[in-house]
Formats: structure tokens, sequence, C-alpha cells
């Protein structure tokens, strides 16, 4: 399909996806000035413009709203790690939720990765090389 006959609604869940998914401190250091960001956006947004199906964005998207699984986590058995990165802005630290919901799996820790020059706000899920030491920590974990 051609960009002309994508959703005009398309460009704006786009753009939306890029700020709630991107970290500022990044995003400044990597694309300093104007033309730098510029060239960025209209890099990202041809991209992504042409390889998004807007159903298939509306569906994740939905599929993502409305997943709770906090009616079952005393029922989970293994290990559970949850890492988040304190940039995340789709799942904001300060709303203290996993803290509080990590304590009901019997065997779960959570771990708050620091902003640093690694993370990459909610795209730090993406990035193992900063992550991989707390996956290791949990493959360690004995079987129940």
């Amino acid at each position: 399909m051609s960009t002309n006959r994508r959703p005009p609604g398309l460009k704006t869940a786009l753009d939306v996806l890029l700020v709630m998914g991107s970290s500022p401190l990044q995003m400044q250091k990597q694309y300093p000035t104007r033309d730098a960001a510029d060239a960025f956006l209209d890099n990202f947004m041809r991209t992504r413009f042409a390889s998004t199906d807007a159903n298939d964005f509306l569906y994740a998207f939905d599929a993502s709203r409305t997943y709770d699984p906090s009616p079952n986590l005393e029922k989970v058995r293994v290990p559970v790690m949850a890492i988040n990165s304190a940039d995340d802005f789709i799942n904001p630290p300060e709303l203290g939720i996993m803290e509080v919901q990590i304590k009901r799996v019997p065997r779960g820790k959570y771990v708050l990765l620091p902003i640093s020059n690694q993370t990459r706000g909610h795209g730090t899920h993406t990035l193992p090389a900063i992550w991989k030491d707390y996956l290791q920590e949990l493959l360690r974990q004995p079987e129940p």
C-alpha cells in the first residue's frame, strides 16, 4: 500500500509511539541539533509508516491495554524477574506498581535500572547487553 493511502491516524500513532518508547536523555545526545533531530524524525516516519499496518498496530495496542496478570500472581511458582529502566515512559516506575505487585509473586524479584548512557526508555527491553547479568541470575535459580 502506498504511503498516501495509509490511514491519517497512523502518523499520529507513530508520533506518540516514538515519544512514549524513547528516552529524552538519549535522544538529546544522539540528535543534539534541530537538523539532526529532524533528519531522525523524517527517517523514522518514512520507514515506520511504510512498514506498519494500521490494523496490526491497533491490535497490538489493544492486546497490551487489556492485559492484566494481577489476578493470578500468587499462583506463579517459577522464578520471575521483572526488569524496568528508570526512564521508561510506558511503564513509569514512579507509579510504584511493580514494587507492590512483585511481592505477590512467591519467587519474584524486581530490578529497576537507573538511567544511564545505555538505557533507552521503554526500548531498553530490546537491549539485552544491559540486563543480561540479571537474566543469568534468573536462569541460575533452582527449579521449584
